[in-house]
């Protein structure tokens, strides 16, 4: 079992930032993957960004240039670093770890944008 812990959600005006964090239970050494996925009302949760083990990482398009994910494997964390927020970015952000064939979530944190 992994238990993961989101933390850094907020009300951002457009054009604002925030850093999303999300802390797990196990080394990082032991997650071959790291990811943020994020849900808006009405919507399916999709894959904002990942991280593997290697340092591969991957963002949807609609966050490229935006948005950076990143990973302190000795803390056991996962960033995501979000600069000029819109506010199609409103939605829950999720943090999502992936240890062999088992994936975890954590509960999610609220990032709003709105002026």
């Amino acid at each position: 079992q992994v238990q993961l812990v989101e933390s850094g959600g907020g009300l951002v005006q457009p054009g604002g930032s925030l850093r999303l964090s999300c802390v797990a239970s196990r080394s990082g050494f032991m997650i071959s993957a790291m990811s943020w996925y994020r849900q808006a009302p009405g919507k399916q949760r999709e894959l904002v960004a990942s991280a593997t083990l290697g340092g591969s990482t991957n963002y949807a398009d609609s966050v490229k240039g935006r948005f950076t994910i990143s990973r302190d494997n000795a803390k056991n964390t996962v960033y995501l670093q979000m600069n000029s927020l819109k506010p199609e970015d409103t939605a829950v952000y999720y943090c999502n770890a992936r240890v062999s064939t088992s994936v975890y979530w954590g509960q999610g944190t609220q990032v709003t944008v709105s002026s």
